[in-house]
């Protein structure tokens, strides 16, 4: 037993010297020594490799099952109409107008545009993680020996080295954040504030060995203005983090959330609501409009979807984050599900399963631009300068822009929703000119 502590404690302590010199000081300050670069080259021959391999395979198209056009209500039904052998005036009733609503129903039932988008993002080729191989078959002996090498190396090599460097970033943080906020606030304060929430947030993205490409960064959010991005995980705050600090906003927390929360409000104006105080909308707005208008404080980070989106599209904003007034700064930010899946299903997967998938995963890869600062316009309320963000994000990132909304991946369609297209098709029938 004494032999084998003899050589434990020699192995353990270089393994953390190596730890420290090679990957955490280097994340510290926002060096590189090359070694993601090289990890991402001999990852990229690796897929190389298994595309060559795979003999059999099947995927969905990207644009899905159901091939749909951009065509509104009346227009689809005025062409069908059109195509009738007697077609009908406009204000008239045809029983082939009931074609359309099957048709449509039909199509919402095998594929709607809503539920695919809290599924797990469609692979074209696969990518040697057993959590994506539902749609591919291979019979493939070389295949099958680089995804065991595969499982080897994400295991038991790269999963310890995560979890070693997640556990030092999240506890140099709270360790760091109560440290500082014992200071008196002084500008010193902000600024030790400032480098420790950044080294700790690079170090995490080490230890998800993510590989973070920043666009147009003349545009990164300033003081006193408002970041608003889209939502695919919860890591969304550690890649955008990596490159400047924010003000975080949501609800306290328990548990190890609860104290990561509480060591980083001693340091830096964080805003935390209690579960009763986000159902009071008023006080949320005041409290982040008085944020926003005290220009030495950092800039707000909101996701307005609410929830997360699986990297394909961009779902309705919730108008409240437009409603606050000042500088909008728009964010894309876009995953490659090449080398792992970051969009977290929280109604499958808890936060600890989610953290270990993306821990046993190649890398997170993504692109981050920032895009130039909007304000509202005169004459656009909240509703139309949140679509206006919206359609801006989802063009820069590649995304699908879709009206619906994010909150139902666990509520029902609203009666209102349902209310707006039966006036729609009543118009088309009585007329326009009808009183009701």
């Amino acid at each position: 037993m004494e032999g084998f502590w003899a050589v434990f404690f020699p192995v353990l302590r270089v393994w953390f010297t190596c730890l420290v010199v090679l990957i955490m000081l280097p994340a510290m300050f926002g060096i590189s020594l090359g070694i993601t670069e090289t990890y991402m080259k001999i990852l990229l021959k690796t897929l190389e490799v298994r595309k060559m391999s795979v003999v059999i395979h099947f995927c969905l198209c990207d644009s899905g099952l159901i091939q749909r056009n951009d065509s509104s209500l009346e227009q689809e039904i005025e062409e069908l109409r059109r195509n009738r052998p007697k077609s009908a005036e406009r204000g008239d009733f045809t029983l082939s107008d009931v074609l359309y609503f099957s048709t449509r129903g039909i199509e919402s039932i095998v594929e709607d545009d809503v539920t695919q988008r809290f599924t797990s993002e469609e692979l074209v080729s696969w990518n040697l993680l057993t959590r994506t191989n539902n749609n591919f078959q291979y019979i493939s002996l070389r295949l099958t020996v680089l995804w065991g090498g595969g499982v080897v190396v994400r295991y038991c090599i790269l999963l310890p080295l995560r979890i070693t460097l997640t556990a030092i970033g999240l506890s140099w943080l709270v360790i760091g954040t109560t440290m500082v906020g014992f200071l008196p606030n002084f500008r010193v304060k902000g600024w030790l504030s400032e480098l420790v929430h950044l080294m700790c947030y690079r170090i995490c993205a080490r230890g998800l060995s993510a590989t973070i490409h920043y666009h147009n960064k003349q545009n990164r959010p300033k003081r006193g203005g408002i970041c608003v991005a889209n939502h695919t995980s919860p890591i969304d705050v550690v890649i955008l983090a990596n490159d400047g600090c924010y003000a975080m906003v949501g609800q306290v927390h328990g548990g190890l959330m609860g104290v990561l929360q509480r060591a980083m409000e001693r340091s830096c104006p964080h805003i935390w609501f209690e579960r009763a105080e986000m159902r009071d909308r008023h006080l949320v707005t005041q409290r982040l409009r008085d944020h926003v208008n005290n220009k030495t404080k950092l800039p707000i980070l909101i996701f307005p979807e609410g929830t997360c989106i699986n990297n394909t599209s961009v779902m309705m904003f919730k108008k409240g984050s437009f409603e606050i007034g000042g500088t909008i700064y728009p964010v894309a930010i876009k995953y490659d599900p090449q080398f792992g899946d970051a969009f977290w299903n929280s109604s499958k997967y808890s936060m600890v399963s989610y953290l270990l998938r993306m821990m046993t995963s190649w890398a997170i890869v993504c692109n981050v631009w920032y895009l130039p600062p909007m304000t509202q316009e005169e004459g656009e309320d909240a509703v139309q300068f949140a679509n206006r963000v919206k359609s801006t994000i989802a063009q820069q990132g590649g995304l699908v822009d879709l009206a619906w909304d994010g909150g139902l991946k666990r509520a029902k369609v609203k009666d209102s929703f349902k209310e707006q297209q039966q006036k729609k098709y009543s118009h088309m029938v009585v007329g326009d000119d009808s009183s009701d």
